[in-house]
Parts: structure tokens; sequence; C-alpha cells
């Protein structure tokens, strides 16, 4: 089992707080894993299990108790006042009027509660307005390459690092394709990306949304995976779509873009201005949360440009690293992620998957050499030579990703 250590760190530090650990991403990112590894240290260091209560609400043996009343009864039923109990929902939204209930049980002091949900519904529903400032937000996404490696049972003897990245290039970091592959069954990779997305569309985005016209959200969800860190806009997907005999309108179009992103399968990357320090309102760029769906859903025989790959994989990784990521804006250049870490200091990245020919580097030098604040500069690349352009640091991407953070 791989050790997701970031998100364990953050929640020994939040443990007995008065605060409520809401741990959100998309299925099948190993939520519940985490579940069950913060709760082998909270019985390694002497809780007792009888305070501990854990629940998965998509178990049907748990269904009887979607209901919140009887809920709060069984839970009620099982803690022990005298003691701090820890409680665990996995998949609340399941719950009946899942906000009253957790409302209910956050006042009670010696219940510390940590629950799960793979979509953005119950972060945007009542729960925010009845918690605001008592819960605190953890997300967790696929593996990262650096836990990916960790857990490849063969990574010693039949293959090598940039073999391996290959495969976590190809099928992403969904838990559950790393025990396929380990377990020999990497035929079955696809087949079953392709189911969670299938799920993650069918019942956190169209029953939730009551989408009618499944054919043009489908539509512009491949359009996005297929333009994955690219800059695109509302108006030109709806205009390509009209172009193909789609009739769907711009407004539409953005309010599919906005679901996509509260269902974690994308993230909005806005363009930031760097002379004049302030964020750009149009053109904005959307990376996959995992890009093991951009293989699933495009194919195999699609053109896949695995540059822009690399730019999503170093994205997600930049997520976990920096609390803000822009797109860097400079005159007629732009960067290709400007960020900010806890104090606002800034560093800017450009990503190419190999700058081996002359024009090629110089191309992707080029934005950040006409950036004249003294902030580090990277240029991330797949090939082994680390050189320093006039100050720009040229790294490998695998070796960048397997840093310590």
């Amino acid at each position: 089992m791989v050790q997701r250590e970031q998100q364990l760190e953050r929640l020994r530090n939040l443990q007995d707080t008065r605060l409520i650990k809401v741990i959100t991403g998309i299925r099948r990112a190993g939520k519940s894993t985490l579940f069950k590894q913060f709760q082998q240290e909270l019985l390694a260091s002497g809780v007792d299990e009888r305070n501990i209560i854990s629940l998965n609400f998509e178990d049907m043996q748990n269904e009887p108790l979607t209901e919140r009343h009887v809920l709060h009864d069984y839970i009620m039923m099982r803690v022990d006042k005298n003691v701090k109990n820890y409680v665990f929902f996995d998949e609340i939204q399941n719950v009946n009027e899942f906000e009253r209930l957790v409302d209910s049980l956050f006042v009670k002091d010696y219940i510390d509660l940590y629950i799960t949900g793979s979509n953005a519904y119950f972060l945007s529903s009542d729960l925010a307005t009845l918690l605001t400032g008592r819960y605190l937000e953890i997300q967790v996404s696929p593996f990262s390459f650096k836990e990916y490696l960790s857990g490849y049972a063969n990574k010693s003897f039949e293959k090598g690092r940039m073999e391996i990245f290959d495969d976590f290039m190809t099928f992403g970091g969904l838990p559950e394709t790393l025990n396929l592959l380990n377990g020999g069954q990497g035929s079955e990779i696809m087949n079953y990306i392709g189911m969670v997305f299938s799920t993650i569309v069918e019942t956190d985005i169209m029953k939730r949304n009551k989408i009618k016209l499944k054919t043009d959200f489908e539509l512009v969800t491949r359009f996005l995976f297929d333009s994955a860190g690219k800059i695109v806009s509302p108006n030109n997907i709806a205009a390509y779509m009209r172009s193909a005999g789609n009739k769907i309108d711009n407004e539409t179009v953005k309010n599919y873009l906005d679901i996509l992103c509260d269902a974690f399968l994308f993230h909005k990357v806005q363009r930031y201005d760097i002379k004049g320090k302030k964020l750009l309102q149009t053109l904005n760029k959307y990376y996959a949360a995992d890009i093991g769906f951009v293989s699933a859903l495009l194919g195999k025989s699609a053109k896949i440009d695995r540059g822009r790959l690399l730019e999503n994989i170093v994205f997600i990784e930049l997520q976990r690293r920096y609390t803000e990521i822009y797109v860097g804006k400079n005159a007629e250049t732009e960067v290709d992620f400007l960020v900010k870490d806890t104090h606002k200091n800034i560093t800017y990245f450009q990503v190419s998957l190999t700058v081996r020919d002359a024009a090629t580097l110089q191309r992707e030098l080029r934005p950040l050499e006409t950036i004249r604040d003294h902030n580090p500069k990277y240029l991330l690349t797949l090939d082994p030579e680390e050189p320093v352009h006039k100050g720009i640091i040229q790294r490998n991407a695998i070796k960048w990703l397997l840093e310590k953070m």
C-alpha cells in the first residue's frame, strides 16, 4: 500500500483540532485508502478501536443509515462521551441532508470528524454556509510519480525509471492502475479508466446537474481533454461545435466547463499579467485531473501530444507544492506556469519534452528571458542534461518530480 505521506502529515497536524477534515478528489483517487492509513496510525498511537467509527456510504450494508436522524442516533449509541472519538464518513453526499448531520456532530467536543466526497457538490451546497470557518479541505489527487514509483513492484528488475515513467504518462496515477500493472493485467487498464470516467460522468455529473443534452456535454468534455494545456474559452469551444453542426451557445459551454471542474475532472488555470501584476479574465487553460483519462477517452490511435502530457503532469505536481498557479503572460510571450508559495514568492516554470534542437531551445527560453525580475526560472524537460542558460535552470523533469517537497 503506497503511503500518501503529504496528506497523512496534514491529517496528523489537524488531529483533535476543532475543524472538520473534508477530503475531496475524483473517484478512485485513494480517499478511502487514506482514511484506512490514518486509522492505522491512530490505532498504533494507542487509540482504542472502539473509539474509531468508519462508515462508507457506497457500501450497500450502510444504506439503512443514509437517513440523517437514523445515522445520528447510530453514532450517538456508539461513541464514548468520556474520550475522543474519531468518526469517518466516506462519500457523505449519499446521506440525506448530510449538512445538518455534520453540523450536529461537529459541536460535540468528544467527536473528531473526517468526511470525504467525490465531487464539489457538498462543498458548494449548504455545508459551506453552515460550516464557514469550521472545516478544512484536503484534496487527494491520483498518485504523483514519486508515489507511483514507490509502489511499482518490479521497478528494480524488469524496467528502468524512464520506462516506468512512460507507463505513468500513458496510464496516469489512479491507484488501481498500478495494482493492475503489478498483477500482470495491464491490458485491462484502459477499460478500468474508462469505467471510472463513465461513473464520474453518469453519477457525479449527469444526475446531479440534470444535464439533458448528453451528447453535447460529452463533446465538450472530449474537446477539453484534447485541448488540455491549450488556451481555450467558452466562445471558441462553442464556435467549434457549431461549425460541426451542434447548436450550442457560449453560456451552456461555460456552465459545462464549471461542472467539469466542480467534479474534479479538470482544473482551470487563469492567466496572470506579469508586468501589470493582475489576473486576466479571459482565455484560461484547463488541465486534466489525471492524464490516464486523456489516453482512455481519446484512444490509442489518437495523436496525443506528449509534450502537453508532460505539462499536465508538471501542473498536477505544482498543485502539491504551491498555493497559487497561473499561466504567465508577459507582453507577446507566455510562460507555462507562474507559481506562488505561501509567502507569495514567485517562481516560473516552462515545460518541453526535449530542447536538444537549437531552435526548440531558443523558443522555450524566450518567454523566461523576457521576464525582467530576479525570481527563479526553470525549464523542465525529459533530456538528461541540466545546464544553466543565463540564470535559467534546466532540470530533468523526472528528477524534479522525485525530489522531496
